[in-house]
């Protein structure tokens, strides 16, 4: 099985400093949307297997909630956000704490909203500054959340990329109250499965 067209650390060094601004914009948007003062900070952009990638969830078998969404037109290929359940629910709590929600159902609608748009502000943050970095045409779809085993979940899109690779990005997501430094609101894997075809249109233009 071939690598994911030859990420060396000059190639994953770029796509670094396009996550670093992506997370700035992000941090933005949930500074408006939890009303407090957000940082988000990418600690690491690397390369793993998909044995890794399930490691990274806690395997293949862990509970967590997925937002996915699947890129097209110039780039192709899927984004997932990865959050643990625990993680999850402890985010959903910090932006409903305004509300007063007397329905179990309705807690658990308004639950998967807000994380529905978390994972889309941090997957539609990165594609946007991707795509102004590139002018390559990219068009996510509405984002789509799951709570499943993480195995259930990411095997469809790893079986695509599987004629092609054994390997995905991973871009860590560390979400932090700003002045809080001890205090994590967030920690979360972003998963980013282009094709190799895509690979070669992002380096083409970025390493020009």
């Amino acid at each position: 099985m071939g690598k994911l067209f030859d990420l060396s650390n000059k190639r994953i060094d770029i796509l670094k400093e396009i996550a670093n601004i992506g997370a700035g914009n992000a941090a933005t948007s949930l500074s408006q949307l939890l009303n407090k003062k957000i940082e988000m900070k990418v600690p690491n952009v690397y390369v793993a297997s998909f044995n890794d990638v399930m490691d990274l969830a806690g395997g293949a078998e862990t509970e967590v909630t997925a937002v996915y969404i699947r890129i097209q037109e110039d780039i192709t290929g899927s984004m997932f956000f990865i959050l643990p359940i625990p993680q999850a629910k402890k985010y959903a709590k910090a932006l409903m704490n305004d509300y007063v929600l007397q329905d179990a159902s309705t807690v658990k609608e308004m639950e998967s909203s807000v994380l529905q748009e978390l994972g889309n502000i941090l997957i539609g943050s990165y594609l946007s500054v991707l795509s102004n970095m590139t002018n390559l045409m990219v068009n996510p779809s509405v984002p789509a959340i799951q709570c499943d085993m993480f195995g259930a979940i990411i095997s469809h899109a790893l079986i695509e990329l599987s004629l092609e690779s054994d390997e995905a990005l991973v871009i860590d997501a560390v979400i932090k109250e700003e002045g809080h430094q001890d205090s994590e609101l967030i920690r979360g894997h972003i998963f980013f499965l282009p094709d190799s075809q895509s690979y070669k249109k992002i380096f083409d233009i970025l390493e020009v």
